[in-house]
């Protein structure tokens, strides 16, 4: 199959990880120069984690005007800040104490407390930070994809998947039982650009039927990603790429 224009692929992980590093420079002054902000909303995992830990090298944080970018999560697990499975511990870790960024531009979804709550008020606080819009619009959403087509924490056979009008719902991954807060479909789908970090063997399959095209439905909830007014980026390693 020929490879999609949007599609990068790379030789390794790391690799993968300086290019997608270098979009974020990148995105952030081309935000920065035409609204003074740039908005981001972050995935978890470990090959974003590793763009995180880049960001905050020499090569790449004195390039970036850190007090006006804001971080927002795509997803968090119902879980403290400190604990292993937290995605904002995992990025102050690799970034946040690394970096010079202003306490009020870390926006973090509260994993303890009531989950419905902690969904709601995450809506607020984007609400606030987006007026007058009717949805979001991020300037860059990073995105993962799980081998069974998840991405944030939209799983099949998920409600959330089906949600039209709430921009964070609470959600469940029915393999492990845990509770999670994610951004619902419309949410990220009205962001101005989207990335997609995917590597190993076993999502090829998956990455095969979505870059073709094959499947927009429920059963992989990654491929009802689709910009209503933005682009979308796939970065992949070659093994993910099966026959790409």
């Amino acid at each position: 199959m020929k490879i999609p224009p949007n599609v990068f692929v790379f030789d390794t992980s790391e690799q993968l990880a300086l290019a997608a590093a270098e979009r974020f420079v990148q995105y952030a002054v081309e935000s920065q120069e035409m609204m003074d902000r740039f908005s981001v909303a972050l995935a978890g995992g470990k090959t974003p984690k590793r763009v995180y830990e880049l960001l905050a090298t020499a090569q790449f944080k004195s390039r970036v005007k850190w007090s006006g970018v804001h971080f927002f999560f795509g997803d968090e697990r119902c879980v403290p800040p400190n604990h292993p499975e937290s995605n904002y511990a995992m990025v102050y870790e690799a970034l946040f104490s690394k970096v010079e960024i202003p306490a009020q531009n870390v926006h973090r979804m509260i994993g303890e407390g009531d989950t419905s709550d902690n969904a709601l008020a995450y809506e607020i606080q984007l609400k606030a930070f987006f007026a007058g819009r009717d949805w979001p619009r991020f300037d860059l959403v990073l995105l993962g994809i799980g081998k069974d087509g998840h991405t944030a924490s939209l799983f099949p056979g998920s409600d959330a998947i089906k949600e039209t009008s709430r921009w964070v719902v609470t959600t469940e991954d029915k393999q492990s039982g845990h509770q999670r807060l994610t951004l619902t479909l419309p949410a990220i789908n009205h962001a101005a650009r989207i990335a997609f970090l995917a590597t190993g063997t076993e999502k090829a399959a998956t990455l095969s039927e979505l870059l073709a095209g094959q499947s927009v439905s429920h059963r992989l909830p990654a491929s009802l990603i689709h910009p209503v007014d933005g682009t979308i980026e796939w970065l992949i390693t070659t093994d993910a790429r099966s026959d790409l």
